[in-house]
């Protein structure tokens, strides 16, 4: 009987089986599949949140601009009148945004600004996610308080 080997597992030749991988990458797409959507939730809140930040460094700049000049910048002068003068305004003494990105939202879309607005002296918001009027939750307008 002697010249059959038997095998011997040495330290450390263990291991894993490819049943054993794939059941590991299945429970680990299984909580990827419940933490996804957790986690795109806290992006959007974020995203909401630094529009109401911009939103409000947007309408501090407004109202430099307003005690500057006199008035707040018309609609169709916009917020681009915060960084480069308008023609008619000669007391500007901006521009009172560091960078032109101050005016374009979390989604890349520019801050909508209107004036007069509806029940103030101008009207400042974000259209949100869906970069539309009007919307629920995620896709809600987000508007500056002041």
């Amino acid at each position: 009987m002697g010249n059959k080997r038997k095998y011997q597992q040495r330290a450390g030749d263990e291991g894993y089986t490819l049943l054993e991988l794939l059941v590991v990458l299945a429970i680990l797409a299984l909580l990827a599949t419940f933490a996804a959507p957790a986690v795109l939730k806290y992006l959007g809140s974020a995203k909401e949140d630094v529009a109401g930040v911009q939103l409000e460094n947007l309408a501090a700049a407004l109202n430099l601009y307003r005690l500057e000049v006199g008035d707040y910048p018309s609609t169709d002068d916009g917020l681009q009148a915060l960084l480069t003068a308008p023609k008619d305004a000669a007391s500007w003494n901006g521009p009172y945004l560091e960078k032109e990105s101050g005016i374009i939202d979390p989604w890349g879309t520019p801050y909508v600004y209107k004036k007069p607005g509806t029940d103030r002296a101008y009207d400042l918001m974000s259209y949100g996610a869906d970069k539309v009027a009007g919307g629920e939750n995620e896709n809600a307008d987000i508007v500056a308080r002041k």
